[in-house]
């Protein structure tokens, strides 16, 4: 978290759109913590997006995209990548942001798996708020066992690998948990290239 994903994502859109694209972009409809018809960074940057329930609804709804990007990967379930595999083979370009590990620094799929058959990965870090080297975890600060607990600045903050606490973020030594990050990365799938930009 706080790497850049989102505002990535965002960016990438508005040149595709700049060079007359189609461009749709899509997120969870679990994630609520903005708006819900908005995916926003933590810049306050937005863009209009479409919220699905599942990711096989981003084929339908997708047809006439050039460009589909979606955002907050990880909420989605492991068909994910099948869905990305049959956008890129029609010749779409895919642009896909997500956190690759969870809140206890495991893979957070299906983030490793796109990131297996994308052509580019863009793997941003934030900036540890402790030691102020790039931060590749998100550490989290309040209690909460689920391996997805929505939340910001309130619930997470990013660290390194060397000041990451897995026992803090686990519930071990307090009573918080984190839904670690790990590391921003970017891939994108286009006609022939995957680059979803998994984060």
């Amino acid at each position: 978290m706080f790497s850049g994903k989102t505002e990535e994502l965002i960016r990438r859109m508005k040149r595709a759109r700049i060079a007359k694209q189609h461009a749709e972009i899509f997120k969870p409809a679990l994630d609520t913590r903005f708006a819900q018809e908005e995916v926003i960074s933590h810049d306050d940057s937005s863009l209009r997006s479409t919220p699905v329930a599942a990711a096989g609804q981003i084929i339908l709804l997708a047809m006439d995209a050039d460009v589909v990007g979606i955002d907050e990967a990880q909420f989605f379930g492991n068909d994910l990548t099948e869905v990305c595999k049959e956008l890129a083979s029609t010749g779409k370009r895919v642009i896909v942001a997500g956190l690759d590990q969870d809140y206890l620094g495991q893979p957070f799929e299906p983030i490793p798996q796109i990131m297996a058959i994308a052509e580019y990965v863009t793997k941003l870090h934030a900036i540890c708020v402790v030691c102020g080297n790039p931060a590749n975890h998100s550490q989290r600060l309040v209690s909460g066992g689920s391996r997805v607990l929505l939340g910001a600045k309130e619930a997470y903050e990013p660290r390194c690998r060397d000041c990451f606490d897995l026992s803090l973020s686990a519930g071990e030594s307090s009573d918080s948990d984190e839904e670690s990050e790990a590391g921003s990365k970017q891939a994108e799938e286009s006609s022939g290239r995957s680059s979803f930009p998994i984060t």
